[in-house]
């Protein structure tokens, strides 16, 4: 029973990473991609038009830095970065070691856009215009910047600090700790923030929510405690991830 599990979670990994998976060769590939072919041996089976990439991915990615996309169908890539996808793909280990420096590179880079006041915004780019009307259904809840359309959610703090401890970035899980600790309090523990870079209070946004103060004592817990990243390590999905950084 474990081998047909491992069989099916190696053909997972192995889907995922060949489809999913972006970088700056990956997006080269797309760009120069031929469309309406047909056979075994094509590297576009999936028929994407080069002219679905969106403006906005033109400098998104430089040399380090990658993610797995939000969606990939026939025809066309969803380029949004999800990011509770992304940070628990690198917990468990549906990414290699460099797929997952690839995605805290990308945090890195664009700091200011994924984290900006508040850790950490759980999707990017937000839809807009006739894209909204059409993805939302006109929602006045999701307009962009917002909840679901790229408003910044404190409980993604937690997979935010384990990931960056996951793969030796440090730095990363105490910069995104002193944004949110003294504010997320003093703004009454509100479910989540407005804005470009989340320096608005969510204008639909409930206070006192358990699930932002979990996830920052749960933050807090993984940072402080070492043991408690026992899990990511010993999961029967993880890969080898590993290395005496990740163990600081």
């Amino acid at each position: 029973m474990i081998g047909n599990l491992q069989v099916l979670i190696q053909a997972l990994r192995s889907y995922v990473r060949t489809h999913y998976w972006i970088d700056r060769d990956r997006l080269n590939q797309i760009h120069r991609y031929q469309g309406e072919e047909f056979g075994l041996d094509i590297a576009n089976i999936l028929n994407v038009y080069p002219e679905s990439i969106p403006e906005w991915m033109d400098g998104w990615l430089d040399s380090r830095s990658g993610y797995l996309v939000g969606n990939q169908g026939p025809g066309r890539v969803d380029f949004r970065f999800f990011t509770q996808g992304n940070l628990l793909a690198i917990l468990f280990g549906l990414t290699t070691r460099e797929e997952a420096n690839g995605i805290m590179n990308l945090f890195v880079v664009h700091w200011d856009e994924l984290v900006g006041e508040m850790p950490v915004k759980i999707m990017y780019p937000a839809v807009r215009n006739e894209e909204w009307m059409h993805v939302t259904g006109s929602d006045p809840k999701n307009v962009p910047w917002s909840y679901h359309n790229g408003g910044n959610w404190p409980v993604l703090i937690w997979p935010f600090v384990a990931a960056s401890l996951h793969t030796g970035r440090i730095e990363l899980a105490e910069r995104s700790l002193e944004l949110i600790t003294g504010r997320l309090k003093s703004d009454e523990w509100p479910e989540y923030y407005d804005g470009k870079r989340g320096g608005l209070v969510g204008r639909r946004a409930n206070f006192y929510q358990v699930w932002s103060a979990t996830g920052l004592i749960i933050a807090h817990k993984i940072y402080e405690d070492p043991e408690s990243r026992a899990l990511f390590d010993r999961c029967l999905f993880s890969s080898p991830l590993k290395d005496k950084k990740s163990q600081a």
